[in-house]
């Protein structure tokens, strides 16, 4: 019988997390009684180096019940290394592995269509969202046009998937041979391969504890998934750069024509400087655009450590 963790990240769920781990243990035991799952399966809680008591939750449900295991990161290092970190522990004790977020807004009931789907030959399942109507028009309008871009920019994105996925061992372990600091892991689990199946849900309304995805992340997570998977923007500045230049060109015989049959003046002068000014914003742009390509090629190469696991609470009570 094939074994299933789930990985749960969190970042200052203390308030969450109680009720989470009784919905989470529910649907495992659930799962186990129906002989869907092994009996060593277990519920893996990723600590992304948090500031309130995120950690001393997690030690407390470990001590009460040994399904519930843990691993804390020795900093804050972000949703997608917290995933990664969780995957990377729980691949050498599971079959199947399913990350999903501490506030279950990613519906809990799906994991069990997640399982059936694996055991029938699925290596991949995607948890996509099926309606948006509980979501504000900006909520829905904004989330829409960040699948649309992305997959306009030649990312290779699920439409409206996030992180909420199962995946086989086998999955995981060539997941995990993509060795780049910059993850997005939205973009990398397509580009493995293998066979793969989607659930659709509805996405539930968060009960405690603060969304961890507002407006400025989701843009910040849509740049790096667009910097790490396409190099359009590079071409859209060099075919702009083509442009301009004609444009400037065009407008230089114009500028010499009007001057030599002294039809221009002075009031020309305002034209030029703001076609100056226009032409240096968007070089700036532009470089700043390169600059953002460059930086993540230093990070790259330095290859520091993605993150540090400082403890871990499984069913040995590994502690060091």
């Amino acid at each position: 019988m094939k074994t299933l963790y789930l990985v749960v990240p969190c970042y200052n769920e203390e308030e969450c997390l109680t009720d989470s781990s009784v919905v989470l243990k529910e649907k495992v035991n659930q799962l186990i009684e129906k002989k869907l799952i092994s009996e060593n399966s277990r519920i893996l809680f990723v600590n992304d180096g948090s500031k309130d008591k995120t950690w001393e939750v997690i030690d407390k449900l470990h001590k009460e019940d040994k399904i519930f295991q843990g691993v804390c990161l020795s900093r804050n290092r972000g949703h997608q290394n917290a995933c990664l970190a969780g995957l990377d522990y729980a691949k050498d004790y599971a079959d199947m592995l399913i990350t999903i977020d501490a506030d279950l807004q990613d519906d809990p009931n799906t994991i069990e269509d997640m399982v059936k789907k694996y055991l029938n030959g699925a290596e991949v399942v995607y948890g996509v969202r099926s309606k948006r109507k509980k979501d504000s028009f900006f909520k829905r309008f904004t989330a829409e046009s960040y699948y649309k871009l992305l997959q306009k920019m030649g990312v290779d994105i699920i439409y409206n998937h996030a992180d909420y996925r199962l995946m086989s061992k086998r999955v995981v372990t060539e997941l995990l041979k993509f060795p780049e600091v910059n993850l997005f892991l939205r973009g990398m689990v397509p580009q493995i391969g293998f066979k793969s199946d989607v659930v659709t849900y509805e996405r539930l309304e968060r009960t405690k504890g603060e969304y961890k995805y507002p407006l400025k992340k989701m843009l910040a997570l849509a740049w790096n998934g667009i910097t790490s998977f396409s190099v359009k923007p590079l071409k859209m500045i060099l075919n702009f750069g083509i442009f301009l230049t004609v444009i400037s060109v065009l407008c230089a015989i114009v500028f010499t024509v009007l001057f030599l049959t002294k039809v221009m003046n002075y009031e020309f002068g305002a034209y030029i400087i703001m076609t100056i000014g226009l032409a240096t914003g968007i070089l700036l742009i532009g470089m700043g655009v390169l600059g953002e390509y460059i930086g993540k090629i230093l990070q790259e190469v330095k290859a520091r450590p993605r993150y540090i696991i400082s403890r871990v609470l499984n069913d040995e009570d590994n502690n060091d």
